[in-house]
């Protein structure tokens, strides 16, 4: 489990931490962005708390020790990514990018809960 759920906590840490940075790397595939395609003040206030919320998870993943701490990173990884797919998948004004986004954060969470398993 420790060397397939670090790695992915280390992808995970990467991406949220850029979307800090560039929020258009998630409000443009979500259909968030005007249509001159730049990112709202509201919406780059979302997702920094998202790439927040996500970079300290992915840290998380990287850095607890293994058993308890480990696992507990890791399902607030797979419940994160399931939370955001139930909303975006629901919630997103363009419904091409629901399912889009909603499949990505899915694929994510499946992927990371996969990570877990033991062999």
């Amino acid at each position: 489990m420790p060397t397939l759920t670090r790695v992915l906590g280390g992808i995970t840490a990467a991406y949220s931490a850029a979307l800090i940075v560039a929020p258009k790397v998630l409000a443009k595939p979500s259909g968030l962005t005007t249509p001159a395609g730049e990112v709202t003040a509201p919406v780059r206030t979302l997702i920094a708390a998202i790439g927040a919320r996500d970079t300290a998870i992915g840290l998380a993943m990287m850095f607890a020790p293994e058993g308890r701490p480990l696992r507990v990173a890791l399902s607030a990884r797979v419940a994160a990514d399931a939370a955001d797919a139930v909303i975006f998948g629901v919630s997103l004004p363009d419904k091409a990018a629901r399912a889009k986004v909603a499949g990505f954060a899915t694929g994510w969470a499946v992927l990371c809960a996969l990570s877990g398993v033991r062999r």
